[in-house]
């Protein structure tokens, strides 16, 4: 892990970017760039100047959920937050209980059996934890006439975490990239690396060269207290997306057959960059040994660590993740930890703020610096 200290409080971000001034959009975030452990500063908005013409950005289409909806256990007031739809049926939710600031705390006491009562009706019943070493998350049995999804577009608000503001709307959490499911299923929190990404920005990137290639990984609800590694979660590589992530790898000059650990060097040609930890989490799971991404889908519980490395990422957009987060390993995996430590020190001295609506940080490769500049501030 990272030798990062604890982010001040000062440092998190209470609203959405186009929230803090007139006129101002999403994009309107700060970008901090690494290049092993070269550090530079720019607005998001320069992004197009900072890749190229053959980059492949891997974009996550899930959509954010009204994953929190209240409900009842006996006469006691609870949140239930909504995780993940199990293939049998059930869902995987937390309890946690008002803290009577408009966001919730841990809740203790829960156990199998307790029934919860929900909005218009519905009711859920805890059968078991989703793991063996703790309670937070609970596999949950929805009634015959409890519609989840359905409950969730009716009664459902986002997840929100007691540093932010006040409420927010869904529209809020929802990337450009996000997709609606068929089957009504989504993330319990927002993919948010892609959120400071504008249409407008997205058609630049396409007019210099830089490819997208979807994927979709839902993301679990993580603990507000306690950073754990991440829960199984689904996911999709369309046969199409590692078909165009395999050319840019094919075109790379000295491709390692072997997964790369902390920050290889120099790479020819385009590379690939995931946009978000989801997305690292998605394309590292369909790769092969060999290197090759093939189609995939299903559940994933890979845990990206510098151990084990990156087999085919060369970089990363991401947001500033605490300390303790797991999402850390990741970082070291694709960066190597000299990188990450002397980013979160820049970050830190740059005042850069954290969280969902926060700045971001593109980690690429040590390499020569290509023709295309961007001013730095």
């Amino acid at each position: 892990m990272t030798t990062v200290v604890r982010v001040p409080e000062e440092l998190s971000a209470r609203v959405p970017a186009e929230q803090r001034g007139p006129g101002l959009e999403r994009d309107a975030v700060r970008l901090l760039v690494s290049r092993g452990t070269a550090v530079s500063h720019h607005a998001f908005a320069e992004l197009p100047c900072l890749l190229r013409a053959g980059d492949l950005l891997v974009v996550n289409t899930s959509p954010t959920l009204a994953a929190a909806v209240d409900g009842r256990v006996g006469h006691a007031r609870v949140v239930v937050h909504f995780s993940t739809r199990g293939d049998d049926g059930r869902w995987a939710v937390e309890l946690r209980e008002p803290d009577g600031h408009g966001t919730t705390r841990a809740r203790a006491g829960t156990r199998a059996g307790s029934a919860v009562r929900l909005p218009g009706g519905g009711r859920l019943v805890l059968e078991e934890p989703l793991s063996a070493s703790g309670e937070r998350l609970w596999w949950a049995r929805a009634g015959a006439d409890t519609d989840v999804p359905g409950l969730l577009r009716e009664h459902g608000r986002p997840i929100r975490y007691s540093y932010t503001e006040r409420d927010q709307p869904l529209s809020v959490y929802q990337t450009v990239f996000a997709l609606p499911s068929a089957d009504g299923t989504g993330s319990a929190e927002m993919p948010s690396a892609a959120r400071p990404f504008t249409a407008r920005l997205v058609a630049e990137l396409v007019s210099r060269g830089v490819q997208f290639a979807p994927i979709t990984l839902h993301t679990g609800v993580s603990s507000a207290e306690v950073h754990e590694p991440p829960y199984a979660e689904r996911f999709v590589v369309p046969e199409a997306s590692a078909r165009l992530i395999n050319n840019v790898k094919a075109n790379q000059e000295g491709r390692e057959a072997l997964p790369r650990k902390g920050g290889g060097g120099r790479r020819a040609g385009g590379r690939v960059v995931a946009v978000g930890t989801t997305a690292v989490r998605a394309v590292e799971s369909a790769a092969g040994a060999d290197g090759v991404v093939r189609a995939a889908s299903g559940w994933t519980e890979l845990v990206v660590t510098p151990e084990r490395g990156v087999r085919v990422v060369d970089g990363l957009l991401t947001g500033l993740h605490e300390p303790e987060a797991s999402h850390l390993l990741m970082l070291e995996a694709v960066a190597g930890r000299a990188a990450v430590d002397r980013g979160y020190e820049e970050a830190l001295r740059g005042l850069y703020l954290w969280h969902e609506f926060g700045d971001v940080h593109l980690i690429l490769p040590e390499e020569r610096p290509h023709a295309e500049h961007c001013s730095s501030n």
